[in-house]
């Protein structure tokens, strides 16, 4: 009996349960029917009104519409009465001009005879005139048509002359301001920022205590850095400080790093300072690798083989008149394919020979070469377009242009490295520089004052309009810009400007 309820009762429990989950249940499906429905009947009504207030909305679109249509049509037909009238008015305007014309040409018809009749007397007079002008003048009509024939000859090759020299003229005025057009429109296409790099870097020193660090046991240490680097590293009064001297600023770079790389890991013996160099000489050399390609993927410029791009990547670490010459080669490179594009040359070799016009400067050599030697050697070995050797060789006027994409360099040349900025030079160098511009000009007679402005890209020059005409303040501008290039050394060109001004005072009293 016991054996049966322990049966019966859980499985009482189970049913009981499992019925209470489902009316449960149930009662929920039940209430979220409602629920839906519900929501349904709400929407609907919703939908309806929405419906509704469409139509409304539509209904009043439509008679808004149709009286903006009728208010159109209402203006265009009173504009086309007015156009009609006014139509009405030429036509009646017209038929008046025609009378009148009408009554003219019978007035000009009876002076025409006249005119002929005029003309058959003229016609009368003139061959009495030719037979008494033959008879004064003891020439005959075919001389005199020759004298007068070769009369008019000179004349018009007189006249001839002056219109060549005013097409001339203004041809090259045109020139000159499309010539100027393209450099500008070239120059507002870019801007660039310039870096500088000088010979000496310094390192900061936790402490001064790092300085003996550095140099070591007898100086073993910093002769070993200076020996595996080739700089000079001096060590002075300068607290916490070190300087790194070196004319290679691809030696000087290795040398900072390692040095930096001691002092930072704290261990500085012969043995860990060629580990450190050597690893630093090998990042460096992967980084000359990867600027050289990086702007020649900024360039578009392709087929380039591992020593010239070697070659440009080290350029990052060169200066020129505190100008850095990647930074510079690159802005030539831009410039000359700008240029290249506006006059139909060929814009990929432009920019390869602006890229590479200096690429000479980031070669080390033991001889006596130039960069533009070096650099041509480079581009002849790497196999380069003889346009781009060209362009390498003349870009300084060493060696004739042989295309124009040669002088097209050369232009580009002169625009990056005379813009305002981007080079730099001592205040010394600029003050003398100004000043033998302004004794250049002093020294011409006439002259009464001369200021160097804009940086000393422009000499301004004052004379006295009583000792100096106009002729001869243009004169005294040309020698003094002569005297100039033959005298001076600067970048880009220097503008003379003559001024000549009479002033008269007078004073109402």
């Amino acid at each position: 009996m016991n054996i049966v309820l322990y049966i019966t009762l859980p499985l009482a429990g189970l049913i009981l349960g499992w019925t209470i989950r489902w009316l449960y249940a149930r009662f929920q499906l039940t209430s979220s029917e409602q629920k839906s429905e519900r929501l349904k009947r709400d929407a609907v009504k919703e939908a309806d009104a929405l419906k509704r207030e469409l139509v409304l909305e539509t209904k009043d679109e439509l008679l808004r519409e149709r009286n903006t249509q009728e208010r159109e049509f209402r203006e265009r037909r009173q504009e086309l009465n007015k156009f009609e009238k006014r139509l009405l008015q030429k036509e009646e305007n017209l038929d008046e001009k025609l009378a009148y014309v009408e009554q003219q040409h019978s007035t000009f018809a009876d002076r025409e005879r006249k005119i002929q009749d005029r003309e058959q007397e003229l016609g009368r007079q003139e061959d009495n005139w030719r037979n008494e002008l033959e008879r004064v003048s003891s020439l005959t009509r075919d001389e005199a048509k020759k004298m007068i024939i070769s009369s008019l000859e000179d004349e018009a090759r007189h006249d001839a002359q002056a219109l060549i020299h005013k097409i001339e003229q203004e041809g090259q005025i045109t020139a000159e301001r499309k010539g100027r057009e393209i450099l500008i429109s070239t120059i507002q296409r870019m801007a660039s920022e310039v870096n500088a790099e000088v010979t000496v870097a310094s390192v900061n020193l936790p402490n001064d205590e790092m300085k003996g660090r550095i140099i070591g046991r007898e100086g073993r240490n910093i002769r070993t850095l200076e020996t595996l680097t080739g700089v000079d590293i001096i060590i002075d009064d300068t607290p916490e400080a070190v300087v790194v001297s070196c004319f290679d600023p691809v030696r000087k770079e290795i040398a900072r790093r390692s040095l930096e790389r001691l002092i930072s890991d704290g261990r500085i013996h012969p043995t860990r300072i060629e580990e450190v160099v050597q690893k630093v000489t090998q990042e460096i050399s992967q980084y000359i690798f990867e600027e050289g390609e990086k702007v020649l993927f900024d360039l578009g410029i392709h087929h380039m083989k591992p020593e010239g791009i070697r070659g440009i990547g080290r350029l990052v670490f060169r200066t020129s008149y505190g100008q850095n010459v990647l930074a510079h080669s690159k802005e030539v490179a831009v410039f000359a394919g700008m240029i290249a594009a506006e006059v139909g040359a060929d814009t990929e070799i432009a920019r390869r020979a602006g890229l590479l016009h200096d690429v000479g400067k980031g070669i080390e050599s033991d001889g006596d070469s130039n960069h533009v030697e070096l650099g041509v050697e480079l581009a002849k070995r790497t196999g380069e377009d003889e346009r781009v050797i060209n362009a390498i060789a003349s870009h300084h006027g060493d060696v004739p242009h042989s295309c124009v994409e040669s002088v097209i360099v050369q232009i580009a040349d002169a625009l990056s490295a005379s813009r305002p900025g981007a080079r730099r030079e001592t205040l010394d160098n600029y003050i003398k520089r100004l000043e033998n511009l302004e004794k250049i000009a002093e020294d011409f007679d006439g002259v009464d004052k001369a200021y160097a402005i804009q940086a000393g890209r422009e000499l301004r020059i004052m004379v006295d309009h009583e000792k100096v005409s106009d002729n001869e303040a243009r004169e005294i501008a040309r020698e003094i810009a002569k005297r100039i290039e033959a005298e001076l050394r600067y970048p880009g060109r220097i503008k003379v400007t003559m001024i000549r001004e009479t002033r008269i005072v007078e004073y109402a009293r």
